[in-house]
């Protein structure tokens, strides 16, 4: 897991995002060994997992639900997730077949993930 690394991305709106959470895979890891500062550069594996926590205002909602989406797609990362504390929802957007699959999980509903089946964490535990 890592947190303040940044990432570089392929889009119009901007070309490095830092992410609120990255879980990195065991080749990013390695890749990552010694960098300063920590960024994921185009030539390097996905993280397994980015969470983007979601600001209040309208632009902030484009960024995470809409721009930052496309971006990450591109970039081949298997799974991003939404935490939105104001609308009081996760959004797990998994890749499938060269796109993104959404669930939306709500209040007590348990979060799904694919890449980390053993979560066990209601929507309101996290947001707690």
């Amino acid at each position: 897991m890592r947190i303040g690394a940044e990432i570089v991305v392929s889009g119009t709106r901007a070309t490095v995002r830092l992410p609120d959470l990255m879980v990195l895979s065991p080749e990013l890891k390695i890749a990552l060994q010694g960098g300063i500062p920590s960024t994921v550069t185009i030539d390097m594996p996905p993280p397994q997992l980015v969470v983007e926590i979601v600001s209040p205002g309208k632009s902030n909602e484009d960024r995470d639900y809409r721009y930052k989406r496309s971006e990450y797609a591109a970039r081949g990362i298997n799974e991003y997730w939404i935490v939105d504390p104001l609308q009081e929802k996760v959004t797990v957007l998994t890749w499938a077949a060269g796109l993104y699959e959404e669930q939306v999980f709500r209040a007590d509903k348990q979060v799904g993930s694919q890449g980390f089946p053993n979560l066990n964490q209601s929507v309101k535990e996290l947001l707690g």
